[in-house]
């Protein structure tokens, strides 16, 4: 056995028909944001802040990916993918957020997604990934029940030109971000600091998946591949408590509630979890049917998971105490590896991830797609002989295969898991980060749009070719 043979027989095997593709968000590799239309978003006015990104940076540019789309195509063909996750731009479809379709934005997404198709690649298509146009943003945004009602209209309008074409839809991406860091802290977009009076997004964002899931249920069947599937994605993280203290324990469970339980009781089981710990005996916006909206059964299940939460009791006089918030972030165990942003890198956590969702809501939860997974880390390109460029990330091979076969041992446990994307297919405008984080498969040179293909694209391309289709 050679030893290229020995590698792929390495290799994590996964079931007959999984699904094998890698992830993106417009607003960080599209680029062209005052193109055919577009009109501005809440992360256009948010990093036009001095001060909201790290780096002083923009996505004006990006990956440059409105205009090379079929460069981004070639790579995924190239890699063997069966699908590709990307999301469509609320501010190109409707600039102002209501009123009627930008005829130009949804050309482009036609154009995207017919390529895609040619090349035999299925799309994956979120239909909200952050990018909420900013008028709607100036009316209440999130916190405004009306936004739901919006979101269903524009929701409607993608589906009147893409409907025939698409066959699986993501309703939100994250929407546990969204108010979290979005509205509750400030650290991304919209950038306000309500604390729990952000709660009410909460409501708004799951009432328009609904609205979503039955709008594309009244659509119909995708482009000829049976019937529609549509799902949400939640971001999740395996709550570890600092300790086996009792404090650390509740504190632990009080964190598990606000980050991971209240985004996905409401879709699974028809109700929020009880947040009575936190004062609150009503959840904020909720209205007469809403849940029932809110529950309408879906075709599968969006986890993104990077890493574990290291939870603990708050101190004393912290600034979690002095805000009233029941626990704080630990540290992990000393001498636990970290990600370039200073993630902690469990795998096994992963795995177990998958199981207690498995455990927890039992028939309850649709079949699993891991929708995003992956590693920032510094990358370096190497110029060799003759100009050859390359880069050698070895940490993010070892994670996306510590992470691979923690999915792998959770499919054994039980887990009905579907589909695997990675992220990001390419290095892209990583929110208020800007370009000081690198996840891609492929690197980017944010300079010239040069792009060279790493390391873990060619271990992620031999992994996909291992497999039984």
């Amino acid at each position: 056995m050679d030893a290229s043979s020995a590698r792929a027989a390495d290799l994590p095997r996964f079931p007959r028909g999984f699904r094998w593709g890698a992830a993106t968000a417009a607003f960080q590799i599209e680029g062209s944001t005052t193109a055919d239309g577009r009109g501005p978003s809440i992360w256009d006015t948010f990093t036009a802040e001095p001060g909201r990104v790290v780096d002083g940076s923009n996505a004006l540019v990006a990956a440059d990916s409105y205009r090379r789309y079929r460069d981004d195509i070639a790579e995924l063909v190239d890699l063997g993918a069966t699908d590709y996750r990307f999301s469509i731009s609320w501010p190109r479809v409707q600039p102002g957020g209501t009123g009627p379709a930008n005829a130009a934005g949804l050309d482009h997404y036609e154009r995207f997604v017919d390529a895609l198709a040619e090349a035999g690649i299925a799309p994956l298509v979120t239909l909200y990934h952050w990018d909420l146009p900013q008028p709607l943003e100036d009316a209440g945004g999130w916190l405004a029940r009306d936004t739901a009602a919006r979101y269903a209209e524009y929701v409607g309008l993608v589906l009147d030109r893409l409907g025939d074409r698409v066959g699986r839809w993501i309703t939100l991406n994250e929407p546990a971000m969204t108010t979290l860091e979005g509205y509750a802290l400030g650290t991304q977009a919209p950038g306000r600091q309500l604390m729990l009076g952000a709660l009410p997004t909460v409501h708004h964002q799951l009432l328009g998946h609904g609205l979503a899931v039955a709008a594309i249920r009244a659509a119909g069947s995708g482009s000829g591949s049976g019937s529609v599937e549509v799902g949400i994605t939640n971001n999740h993280t395996l709550v570890v408590p600092a300790s086996s203290d009792p404090a650390d324990l509740m504190a632990a469970g009080a964190f598990d509630l606000v980050y991971n339980r209240t985004f996905i009781d409401p879709v699974l089981t028809g109700a929020y979890p009880d947040l009575s710990a936190f004062g609150l005996e009503v959840f904020p916006g909720l209205e007469d049917g809403d849940l029932e909206v809110i529950s309408a059964p879906l075709d599968f299940y969006g986890v993104n998971s990077y890493n574990p939460t290291y939870v603990a009791a708050p101190a004393e006089g912290s600034e979690f105490a002095l805000a009233g918030l029941p626990f704080e972030p630990a540290e992990p165990p000393a001498g636990t590896p970290v990600t370039g942003f200073d993630w902690p890198v469990v795998p096994a956590a992963f795995g177990e991830l998958l199981v207690s969702l498995h455990r927890d809501y039992g028939d309850a939860l649709p079949p699993v797609v891991i929708t995003e997974n992956g590693a920032s880390y510094p990358d370096q390109v190497v110029t060799g002989a003759e100009g050859s460029r390359a880069v050698h990330d070895v940490e993010r091979i070892a994670y996306l295969d510590g992470h691979l076969r923690a999915v792998a041992d959770a499919i054994e446990q039980g887990v009905d898991v579907r589909g695997y994307f990675v992220w990001s297919l390419m290095d892209n405008f990583e929110w208020a980060q800007g370009y000081t984080q690198r996840f891609g498969l492929v690197h980017v040179d944010f300079e010239t749009g040069e792009r060279t293909r790493k390391d873990s694209f060619a271990w992620y391309r031999d992994l996909v070719a291992a497999q039984e289709r």
